[in-house]
This record gives C-alpha cells, structure tokens and sequence, in this order.
C-alpha cells in the first residue's frame, strides 16, 4: 500500500513539472477574425478601423472533464474511508469571470459507528434485534412498542450517491493588473441540482444478527476508533443486505433511489498542463434534503412512528482530475485569459518603437528629396517651395536671389540675365496702368455669446476697418464665414448673424452687396466666431 502512494505522488509531481514547461501568457488574438463570431464581427471591425477602442470578445472552447475521488456522507453515522466515485462535467465560460458547469457524480459511500447504539426501536434496518418483553396478564400484541428490549448495535452503511445539476463558477485571478495570465486558475460557485440514493445496511450475519455482545463487553480493551473497527471488521462480512430507512416524507424515485434535490458549493484550482489540457483538484459539498443519506432514522418518538430529524444530511466528494479543452476556430476558454494582456502589449510596444530615421538623396542640397524635386537643379543658396521650386516674385524666369529687379513690370519683360527689363520709351507708355495692390487679408473676425444675431458695438466697429478696406480695394471682395453645428437652430442662428453683418455693410457703410458671399460652414470652427476672408 505505501509503495502504491508513494507512486501517485511521484506521478502528480510529474505532471506539475511538465505543466511548468507549458507557454503562458501571451497578446491575445484581437488580430485574428476566425475566432470573432459573426454576431460580434460589426464590433470587430470598428476596433480595426480605430472608429472603436474596444476589440469583439473572442469565441471561446468548451471544457470537457473528468474526475477520480472520495465521496463521504456527513451524518449521524461515522464516514469509513477509503471509497471511491467519478465525475464528469462540461463547462463553457460566459465572460472572463463567469462560466457555467453541468456536472454528473456516481460516488459509493461508506460508513461505520465505533460506539455501540441502542435507540434504534423503530429503526426498520435493525428491527429483527427488537424483542419483547414478557408481562404477565397482558397480550404481546397490546403492549407499548417502547417497552422492547433491545441490544446493542453498530450503526453502519453503504451509500450509492448520484447527483446531476448545473453550477455557477466564478474565477478569482485570471484577471492581472502587473503580472502575465496565470497557468493556475482559482475557483468557486455553487449550484442547484437533483441527488438520487440508495443505502443498505449491513445488519444480519447470513440470515441471523449478529453478535455484538462481545465487542460490547470488551469495552475497555476496544477504548479507541481503530481497536474497535479492527474488532467489527473481523466479525463482520461484507454484505449489506438490508434496505436502509427510507425518507418519512414520500417523493419520486429512479426505480430502488430515492430522488431529492440538493445544493452544491464547490471551491478548487487548475493547473494549466499544455493549452488543451489541465489538471483540477477540487472540492464540493453537497445538501441534500434529506436526513437518511446513511439509511438510518435517528429521531424516535416512543408513540409514534420513527421520523427525520430535520438536519439535513450532506456529503463531500474531493477530485483531482484532468481537463480538455475542445474547439477548434476558439480561443481558450476565457478564464485562463487575461482581458488586460492585449492592453499592456500595445503599451510595451509603444513604448519601445523605433521611428526610422528619413535617408533620402538630395542632389542640389535645396531640402527636398530627389523623388520629389520639381527643380532637380537649384542654384545654391536659392530658396525653394516645397516642391523645390526657386522662388521668382515678378515670373520673369529669374529666380529672386539672382534677381536685380525683384519686381520688373510685365511690360518691361523679358529681361536680361541679371532680371532687369527693358522698358519702352515713355511717349509708348503714357496709357499704361499699374497694376492693382493685392486685396487685403487681414480682416478681423467677430465673436457672439449664446444665441445672439446682432451687430454688437464691437462688432460695428470692426465692420467699419472692414468697409473701409474694401472701399480702398474697390475691385476686392470678402466671405463671411460662420460654423455652426449640426442642428438645425445653430445652422439657422449662423445664417441670422452672417445676414445681419452683410445687411450692416451694405445699408451703413456703402458696400456693394455683390462683393459680399455669406457661408455657413458645419463643424469648421468655433460657432460662437465669423470669420470676415478675402476672396
């Protein structure tokens, strides 16, 4: 027996250093479609085009499990170890927190009493130990049922426990703020399910009773638990052959089981073998309402007939196990993940690019690449445009830092190397007119509060510059811009002010009204500013 315990050890250990080698962690799969349902794919796909900071929670695989373990009552008979009983389970998880476990338990449970009873009148297992006692004057029949005289005996049972039912986990440390998801998961969650039993109890010795008496009267030599199961062990078979007590209340059955429903509280840990498979130890304890799990009726009102007490029976079934994780298009089952790795990863990621640095051949030394040279050839020290164009102010072909007359008059063109034009002579070019100044840009711009539509006095005086720009560059014209939102108020106050300042300009400064265009731009701007533009 110790070189077979010593064996389970050594194979547990096994399979914990091999889980120890399994790969951890990792940035999640918000990158890869298959596993995005399609319900979930809209979402998906905003997360990709940035529209949304928040990727479509993965599909994820179903767990399929089975377990090895002890089952034990917990009652008014003590538990006998060891016994043995098998789960079976499936799991789908809800959320990273929350998942939801059917489960199935057969277990066979056994129990025996080192302290010898008595009170046991109308207990239906032990009813062949009763014996009446002889009155004389008065029939058997007609006596009190507790005036028997009975023996003593060893409360004992074998138990066939079978439960189905449904549970809710919740997992405690999947969810990391400064560490990489675990490969051990912690867990807990209770459920309600259905319980069917049938005990039998081992109370005759072939067809007779068996014979206590000398147990009983070697009290003192059998003073401990294990002196006095050694003793009941070597007298008694193995063959529980009596049915035990049933539930005083009736209910339905599974052919010879007795059905109840029951609750379950189950608390364990997994350890994460490979990404398919982990190991669970696991223990759960469950209700049942009932209090003749070990088919023995404690409570005995001497007139009446025997009855539960009302403390309800319970059993326990500690597990260890393995577990497969199943789905082939699904992440892991979202309780080995860490919603929050995918967010550290792009931090870390941010945080450690490298932008390249811009290389790009540069031939006449002007600061713009060769590609995107428009002027491959530019004198040295000329400035350019951004598509590396020398800059030419009067279009005479020579560009200004060459150019002796920066502006020469169109008329004087073309010029000679240095820029400067040949102009004809005066008697040719006394019609000649000069040419407009440049419209003004710098005109200012007006500011509202709330909802207002007039010409403030501010606003007046500044319409006034504005007029008298225009009045001096009579061949210029303005827009009046304003930016609304996109309601139709705000739209409608922005066209009322634009309409007020053109209507101002026109009837108080003399301002032609076809050198005035009004727009309202949605979004462009401030909407409590118009902006007054040279056209």
């Amino acid at each position: 027996m110790t070189s077979k315990k010593y064996n389970l050890l050594l194979a547990v250990f096994m399979l914990l250093t091999l889980g120890s080698l399994a790969q951890v962690g990792g940035s999640g799969s918000v990158y890869d479609s298959s596993v995005i349902p399609a319900k979930r794919m809209p979402q998906q796909n905003e997360f990709w085009n940035n529209s949304y900071n928040f990727p479509a929670k993965p599909r994820n695989q179903w767990e399929l499990g089975a377990s090895i373990g002890m089952p034990t009552i917990s009652s008014d008979v003590s538990a006998k170890l060891p016994t043995l009983g098998f789960e079976a389970h499936v799991r789908k998880a809800f959320g990273y927190l929350f998942s939801l476990r059917m489960q199935y338990m057969n277990g066979m449970a056994k129990g025996q009493n080192w302290k010898a009873s008595y009170n046991y009148g109308k207990n239906k297992a032990w009813d062949t130990y009763n014996a009446m006692v002889k009155t004389p004057g008065i029939p058997d029949i007609t006596k009190p049922r507790f005036n028997r005289a009975q023996e003593a005996v060893f409360y004992n049972y074998k138990t066939n426990v079978q439960d189905l039912g449904i549970q809710g986990i919740f997992t405690f440390n999947n969810v990391r703020f400064h560490k990489n998801k675990s490969g051990v998961v912690i867990y807990a969650g209770g459920g309600i399910g259905a319980t069917w039993y049938h005990a039998k109890i081992n109370a005759l010795n072939g067809t007779s009773n068996y014979n206590f008496n000398g147990i009983v009267a070697n009290s003192g030599i059998y003073d401990n638990r294990k002196d006095t199961r050694k003793a009941l062990k070597s007298m008694m078979d193995k063959s529980y052959e009596t049915e035990g007590s049933a539930p005083s209340s009736s209910g339905p059955k599974l052919g010879k089981n007795y059905l109840k429903p029951s609750g379950t509280f189950v608390a364990g840990l997994a350890y994460k073998l490979s990404k398919r498979i982990n190991l669970a130890i696991e223990d759960r304890v469950t209700i049942v309402k009932t209090d003749v799990l070990d088919g023995q009726m404690w409570s005995e009102n001497p007139l009446g007939d025997a009855v539960e007490t009302g403390n309800f029976d319970s059993y326990n079934f500690a597990s260890v196990g393995l577990n497969f994780n199943l789905g082939a298009k699904s992440t892991e089952p979202l309780w080995w993940q860490n919603p929050l790795d995918y967010a550290y990863d792009e931090l870390m990621n941010h945080r450690h690019v490298k932008i390249p640095k811009m290389e790009c051949p540069d031939a006449d030394g002007d600061g713009v690449c060769d590609h995107l040279d428009r002027e491959p050839n530019t004198p040295a020290g000329c400035p350019v445009n951004t598509h590396g164009v020398t800059a030419d102010t009067d279009g005479d072909g020579v560009p200004d830092c060459k150019d002796k007359e920066l502006i020469t008059p169109t008329a004087c063109q073309p010029v000679n190397a240095d820029g400067v034009g040949k102009c004809p002579d005066p008697e040719c070019c006394k019609n000649i007119v000069p040419p407009l100044p440049p419209c003004p840009s710098d005109y200012p711009s007006l500011s509202y509060k709330g909802n207002a539509t007039a010409v403030s006095a501010d606003g007046k005086a500044m319409l006034a510059t504005c007029a008298a720009k225009l009045k001096a560059s009579p061949t210029c014209s303005i827009t009046i811009t304003g930016y609304p939102e996109t309601s139709k108020a705000s739209q409608a106050a922005c066209q009322k002010r634009l309409d007020a300042i053109k209507t101002y300009l026109v009837e108080k400064e003399g301002i032609s009204a076809d050198r005035i265009t009004t727009n309202c731009e949605i979004g462009g701007g401030d909407k409590n500013t118009v902006d007054i533009k040279s056209n």
